[in-house]
């Protein structure tokens, strides 16, 4: 079913799902959305499962014509969104007719937000997802982002009663100051001082920020004396803190899969989405994390889809 065409794309737009796992010993990466609380509560507001595919936006929305009847979510960032000139509030389920032009503004306070429809998006599977990765043209509108004259397809599917909206209490906050806990390793060994600098230190999210990576400017973390430069590539995880020649971090996400430099500590998964919704100059400190704290974390982040899903019945 045709949903959407774009009149104007957005400064990054991709269709991105859950993620593409079980390929990275291929090249390639897991890719899928980079906030995933947002994106499965923006599936849940309009009623789908909260793995759909829905719209990665960042920075700048699309301006999209409504080409059939649905409901629609957008969750993430705080951004500006109209329909037909009057706005409408994010993290709430709105109605959508033909004709109608749904429009995402420049966001106020975050990075990325996610366009749920009802259905999902509907573009073919490659290797079990629809996540677009444009390193390899595969996923998504043939491995690209968004551009202008595209037609989305959805699936379609029973149409809410009434509004849906997220309770107050869920709602992620957004700072310019980003705490970020993170668990020492897998290569802290080849550091010394280095690691308790990481941990006294402020960082900031330098230009180069994009699904790949975000580089950081700050303190210099050194090697340890009699340690190498770089290691035997190996596969890469999201959160990784890889330190390369320059000795300034670079948080790994989504569309890298092998590196080879140490990584001197690991971000944990339930703080990725405050990765992804920080932009260049924000602040980032990094808390020293142990396992089980994360897994007490994770577990804690998915309760609150659960959550959303037996709210929404």
């Amino acid at each position: 079913m045709k949903q959407f065409s774009a009149a104007t794309p957005g400064a990054y737009t991709t269709i991105q799902d859950g993620g593409r796992f079980g390929f990275q010993k291929m090249g390639v990466p897991i890719s899928g959305v980079l906030d995933p609380f947002a994106h499965a509560a923006a599936n849940l507001l309009v009623g789908n499962p909260p793995d759909r595919a829905v719209l990665e936006i960042t920075v700048m929305g699309p301006k999209l014509e409504i080409l059939a009847a649905a409901d629609v979510a957008l969750c993430g960032g705080d951004f500006p969104m109209t329909v037909n000139g009057d706005p409408v509030p994010g993290w709430r389920s709105t109605a959508v007719a033909p004709g109608d032009v749904l429009e995402i503004h420049q966001v106020r306070k975050g990075c990325r937000g996610y366009l749920a429809v009802t259905g999902g998006i509907d573009v073919p599977e490659v290797m079990g997802s629809r996540s677009t990765y444009p390193g390899a043209r595969i996923g998504g509108f043939a491995g690209r982002p968004l551009k202008a004259g595209d037609v989305v397809p959805a699936a379609g599917g029973p149409r809410l009663s009434g509004p849906r909206q997220v309770p107050e209490s869920l709602l992620p906050p957004h700072s310019e100051a980003i705490r970020l806990r993170a668990i020492p390793g897998p290569q802290d060994d080849y550091f010394d001082e280095g690691l308790e600098r990481l941990f006294a230190s402020d960082y900031m999210i330098t230009a180069k920020a994009d699904r790949m990576g975000y580089r950081l400017q700050g303190p210099e973390i050194p090697i340890a004396d009699g340690m190498p430069e770089s290691i035997v590539s190996e596969p890469s995880m999201p959160g990784g803190i890889q330190i390369p020649a320059d000795r300034q971090p670079i948080i790994l996400l989504v569309e890298q899969t092998v590196g080879g430099y140490a990584k001197i500590a690991t971000v944990i998964s339930s703080d990725l989405p405050r990765v992804a919704q920080a932009t260049p100059g924000d602040t980032v400190h990094f808390a020293r994390c142990s396992i089980e704290e994360a897994h007490r974390l994770h577990r804690a982040q998915q309760e609150a889809i659960f959550a959303l899903a037996r709210l929404f019945g």
